[in-house]
This record gives structure tokens, sequence and C-alpha cells, in this order.
């Protein structure tokens, strides 16, 4: 009787069980933001799952839907001591039936590209998180606790979404394979999350944000017109004397020029893979990917 196979239950997940998913990433190093599943939830509250066997979760899948041709894979993960079992292919399954006919995207982790590439994805490109810890700016530019003011066009997106929401949200969707203003709502007004534009002759030319991560803090997105957009973006972001992580297109070699710059090394990387086409985006505002687990 032992050796009877114990049946994985899947089902949808609830805000209550981020913190299983959200420890399970944190345990594969990669480190999301303390405070994410609040913004992932607001944007497709249906698009979480859990295996569970005997009512313990051991499998996870997110597949968010952002309208109706675009949904993103993340958060894919097994419990370490129930793998190679088939929960993680099961799971896969139910978590893409979310998406239906929609174009798939997916941050794949370099050991699991060959098996997204049989599942359909093909890849955009390459990501690599570049983490580190800033030097401090010269007494003299910074206030009494260390942070600096804002200046140099750079102004906050407070509770009301200034410099005004439409700029805001219609900046992002230019920089993005789909519209999210279910997600940038809650992702730019989180307790914690600091949201930055930089504003120039009275349009929006960038837009970073940062939050807490249990290993470092986490600069996404960080999108801009210009290289000295995103600089003074992420200038103003970036804590000082604590780790800071940005995940950054390969592609955009201002970008990694940037963060290097910065003192910040390379880690592991990701490749964004795609089951179908795409709508056009500004790929080469994009200085810092969101988050992997939505995009």
């Amino acid at each position: 009787m032992n050796d009877v196979p114990r049946r994985l239950d899947i089902s949808r997940a609830g805000p209550d069980d981020w913190p299983v998913i959200r420890g399970w990433a944190a345990d594969e190093g990669w480190n999301p933001g303390n405070l994410d599943g609040a913004s992932f939830f607001a944007q497709d509250p249906d698009g979480f799952f859990l295996g569970r066997i005997d009512g313990e979760p051991v499998s996870a899948i997110s597949v968010v839907n952002y309208g109706a041709e675009y949904a993103f894979l993340g958060c894919y993960l097994v419990r370490p001591d129930l793998r190679g079992l088939g929960h993680g292919i099961a799971t896969w399954r139910a978590g893409l039936a979310h998406a239906g006919a929609r174009t798939v995207g997916l941050d794949g982790v370099v050991a699991q590209q060959h098996n997204y590439r049989k599942s359909g994805f093909e890849p955009a490109y390459r990501t690599v998180r570049f983490t580190g810890v800033v030097p401090a700016r010269p007494a003299t530019s910074a206030t009494a606790d260390g942070i600096m003011p804002i200046g140099d066009g750079i102004v906050p997106i407070g509770d009301e979404l200034a410099p005004g929401r439409a700029a805001v949200l219609a900046y992002d969707s230019a920089c993005c394979p789909a519209d999210r203003p279910r997600f940038l709502r809650s992702w730019l007004t989180t307790d914690g999350h600091t949201a930055l534009a930089r504003v120039g002759d009275g349009r929006v030319t960038g837009y970073g944000v940062v939050r807490p991560g249990r290993d470092a803090w986490r600069i996404g997105p960080l999108f801009a017109d210009t290289a000295d957009d995103a600089r003074a973006l992420f200038d103003a972001l970036a804590p000082r004397a604590e780790p800071v992580s940005v995940d950054v297109p390969q592609t955009n070699t201002e970008a990694v020029a940037l963060v290097e710059s910065r003192g910040l090394s390379a880690g592991f990387e990701t490749a964004r893979m795609y089951t179908g086409p795409v709508r056009s985006f500004a790929q080469g505002r994009v200085f810092g990917v969101t988050t992997l687990e939505l995009g």
C-alpha cells in the first residue's frame, strides 16, 4: 500500500498561498520582491495554481493573462524533494490551459530552456541579473539620511500617479507587449515601493520602481528614452550601502554599460521566450525588466 502513488490535486492559488510560492522562489535564488503578491493578483487573480498532495503544496505555476492576446508564465516551481515525479508537467499543463489561445511569454532559466522549446517557446533575447552595492555619493550631495534629493527632472509617482496616470500608463504600454493598467495601479503605489518618473519638456521620458527583496533591493521596471534618462532614474532609485539587483536585457548595451558603471556584476541569466508573435514595443527603452515572474 505504501507504494501507491499519491494523487496530485491542482487548483487555483489565492493570496493566502502566495507566501509558499514566494518562499520557494526565494529559495531558488530568484529574490522576488517582498510585497509583489498583491500586484500579481491584481492583474489576474485566476492566474495562479498550486499542486497539492494530501493538502500539502508541492508545485506551483502562474499564467497571468494580459488582455485577449498575451499571457505571461512564471513561478514554475516544484518542491525539491518531489521533483522528477511528473508533478511539474501536470501543473504546467493546468496553468497553460488558463492562457487559452493567447501568445505566452516567459523568462526561462538556462537549465529549462530546452524543455521550453519543446513546448513551443522560442527565444527572443537574453536577460542577465546584475547585482551589487552602489557606491555612496559624496556627503556634500546627499541629505542627512543619505538619500539624494529628487531633482534632474525626477518626480515621485505618488497616490495620484503624478505626473498623470494616463501619461505613465501610456509610457509603460509602449515598452511592453501588452497593456497592464491593473498591475501598475498596484505596483506603483504599494507600500515599500518607490516609483519615480523623469519628465522633460512636459512629457514622461522614463520611469522606474525600486522595492525590497529578501536578498537585495530590486529595480524594475527601468524604462527610459535615453541612457541619460535611465542613469538619472537609476541614481535616484538605487539604495546606497545595500545590495540592489536589476534584470537587464543583453540586447540593450547601454543598459549593461549603465549597471556596470555603477558597480553591479552579472549573475544568473534567463531567456525571454514566446510561443508566438507579440505586438511591437520599444525594446530599446527597456533598461530593466519589471519582474521575471510577470514580465
